[in-house]
C-alpha cells in the first residue's frame, strides 16, 4: 500500500516536470529571437517640436507669476505613494489664481522624477485628475515585485530574457505598460494641461544623468514623441544587478541637430562661469553625445544613482534663466515674480548595527550600502546647488536694479518645501516611514500609512502655508479678479 502511494508520488512529480519541460520547449518555439526595442529615430531636428520644458516651462493657463515644481524622488513603492501624497494634498488645498479659486495642484508646472517616483510623475501627466480615481489600485497597492518575479521564472519567458539584447528590464516594460501606460507615448503628454514631466535615468558609462526630454533626445537624433512612457520608467527604476540596463540607440550627428542659441550663451560667454558649475558641466556632457559614431549606444540605469532628488533638473534649468536672457524670453518666464520648489524625499534611513558586531555586512549588505552611500551624498549636493542659486539670482538680481541694465534679472521670492520623512513630527512614524524597504510591494496598510504622512508635512509646512497665501497676492483688475 505505502509503495503504490509512493508510485503514485512518483508519477506525478513526472507529470508535472514534463509541464515545466514542455512549457520550456514551447517558449523556445514561440520566443525566437527577441530583440530590444529600437529608439525612434529623430529625421530632422526641430528646435521648438517634441516633448520639451525649455519651451513649455510655465503652463498657459496658470498664473503666469508663478512657477511651481515638484520633485520626486526615488524609493519604490514607498516614494511612489509619498510623491501621491504630495499631489492628493495639493489638490485638497486651494488659492485664488487668474481664474478663479482653484486647488494649487493646477498651478504645477513641472514635476521631474527618478525611480519610483518617475511611475507618479509619469502617470499624472499622462491622466490628471483621473490619476487618482484608482492609481493606489492599479499601481501603489499592487504586488508588483511579485508579479514581476513570477514572469522572470515562467518558463515561457526564458528564451525572451535570455535572447540579445531583451532583458529584465524589458519585461518589465511590458508589465509596467500592461497596468498603468497602455502604449502610451511623450507624444501622449504633449498638449495635455498637465504639468511637463521630465524623469531621468543613469549612464552607466558616465555616472551622469539623461532626461527623458526632447531636449536630450535632440543630441542623439531621436524622436522622443513616440518612446513609451513605460520604457522611460523603467529606465528610470532600472536597479543596477536586479535589472538590466535600458539601452538608446545614440544617432548623434544624423539630423542636422544644433545647439539652441541660449546654449551658446552659456558655453560662450566673455565671463565664462566657474569651472565646477553644473549647468555647464551638464551642456558639456550633452555636447559629447552629438558624435554618435563614438557612442551609438547608451545603456541606462536607475536615475537614484546620480540624482536621487530629481533636483539638479530644476536647478540647471534656474541656472540657465539665471545666465541667459534669450532663454527666460524662449520659456515665458518674464513676469515670474515666485519660485517654488516641493522636494518630495523618501529617503530610507534602515538601521544596520554593523558596528555593534564583530563581523561585518554579508555581500548584499555591502552592495546596498555601496549605493546608497553615493545616493545620499548626491541628495545632500543637489539641495546645496539649489540654495546657492537662490542666494546667487537673489544678489545679481538686486545688482542688475542698481545699474538698471536692459536684460535685468527680475526680483523672485523662492520658496524652497522639504517634504521627507526627517520633517515628520511623531518619532514612531518616523522611525516606521525611514525602515520600510526599497521594493515595488508594500503592504496596503504601509501604503495608506506613507500617503498620509506626505500630506501631514507638506500641510503643516510654514514655507509652503507661506507660498500659498503669497498665492492670493496677484494684481486685481477693475472687477477685484486676479490678473
Amino acid at each position: 500500500m505505502r509503495w503504490r502511494r509512493f508510485a503514485r508520488s512518483l508519477r506525478r512529480l513526472a507529470a508535472r516536470r514534463n509541464l515545466w519541460l514542455l512549457a520550456a520547449v514551447a517558449g523556445l518555439a514561440l520566443g525566437g529571437c527577441a530583440v530590444r526595442p529600437v529608439t525612434p529615430e529623430l529625421a530632422k531636428y526641430e528646435p521648438d517640436g517634441g516633448y520639451r520644458w525649455n519651451t513649455r516651462i510655465a503652463l498657459p493657463e496658470n498664473d503666469p507669476e508663478t512657477l511651481l515644481i515638484l520633485t520626486f524622488s526615488g524609493g519604490g513603492t514607498r516614494a511612489a505613494a509619498f510623491s501621491y501624497g504630495v499631489l492628493e494634498e495639493l489638490r485638497r488645498t486651494t488659492a485664488p489664481s487668474p481664474r478663479g479659486e482653484r486647488p494649487v495642484l493646477a498651478e504645477v508646472d513641472v514635476i521631474t522624477g527618478t525611480s519610483g517616483g518617475s511611475f507618479t510623475a509619469l502617470a499624472y501627466a499622462l491622466y490628471g485628475e483621473r490619476l487618482f480615481e484608482d492609481y493606489d489600485r492599479t499601481f501603489l497597492k499592487r504586488d508588483v515585485e511579485g508579479d514581476l518575479l513570477r514572469r522572470l521564472f515562467d518558463p515561457l519567458t526564458w528564451p525572451r530574457v535570455l535572447s540579445q539584447g531583451f532583458g529584465r528590464s524589458e519585461l518589465a516594460e511590458e508589465y509596467y505598460d500592461e497596468i498603468l501606460f497602455h502604449r502610451a507615448t511623450f507624444a501622449d503628454l504633449a498638449g495635455k494641461p498637465t504639468p511637463t514631466a521630465i524623469v531621468g535615468a543613469t549612464d552607466v558609462s558616465t555616472g551622469t544623468r539623461f532626461d527623458f526630454s526632447q531636449l536630450e533626445f535632440d543630441v542623439i537624433c531621436g524622436d522622443l514623441g513616440k518612446f513609451r512612457l513605460s520604457r522611460a520608467a523603467a529606465a528610470s527604476s532600472a536597479v543596477p544587478i536586479v535589472l538590466s540596463p535600458v539601452t538608446l540607440d545614440n544617432r548623434g550627428g544624423s539630423c542636422g541637430y544644433s545647439p539652441p542659441g541660449w546654449v551658446a550663451d552659456t558655453l560662450d560667454r566673455p565671463d565664462p562661469l566657474p569651472a565646477g558649475n553644473r549647468l555647464l558641466l551638464r551642456l558639456r556632457e550633452m555636447e559629447r553625445l552629438r558624435d554618435g559614431a563614438a557612442r551609438p549606444y547608451l545603456h541606462l540605469v536607475d536615475g537614484g544613482l546620480s540624482d536621487n532628488l530629481a533636483l539638479f533638473g530644476p536647478v540647471e534649468m534656474l541656472q540657465e534663466l539665471m545666465t541667459s536672457p534669450r532663454y527666460r524670453a524662449a520659456a515665458g518666464v518674464d513676469r515670474v515674480r515666485r519660485v517654488a520648489v516641493v522636494i518630495v524625499n523618501a529617503r530610507s534611513a534602515p538601521r544596520f548595527d554593523w558596528d555593534k558586531v564583530p563581523y561585518g555586512p554579508g555581500a548584499f549588505g555591502l552592495l546596498a550600502q555601496s549605493i546608497s552611500v553615493p545616493i545620499n551624498h548626491y541628495s545632500t549636493e543637489a539641495i546645496a546647488a539649489l540654495q546657492d542659486l537662490v542666494t546667487k539670482w537673489q544678489l545679481q538680481a538686486r545688482l542688475d536694479a542698481d545699474a538698471k541694465a536692459g536684460d535685468a534679472l527680475p526680483p523672485v521670492e523662492f520658496s524652497i518645501v522639504d517634504v521627507s520623512f526627517e520633517r515628520v513630527a511623531d518619532p514612531a512614524l518616523r522611525e516606521y516611514l525611514q525602515t520600510l524597504p526599497t521594493t515595488l510591494a508594500l503592504p496596503d496598510e504601509a501604503v495608506d500609512r506613507v500617503r498620509a504622512a506626505a500630506a501631514q508635512v507638506l500641510r503643516e509646512s510654514p514655507v509652503f502655508t507661506r507660498f500659498v497665501a503669497s498665492l492670493s497676492q496677484c494684481r486685481q483688475g477693475g472687477d477685484g479678479k486676479c490678473r
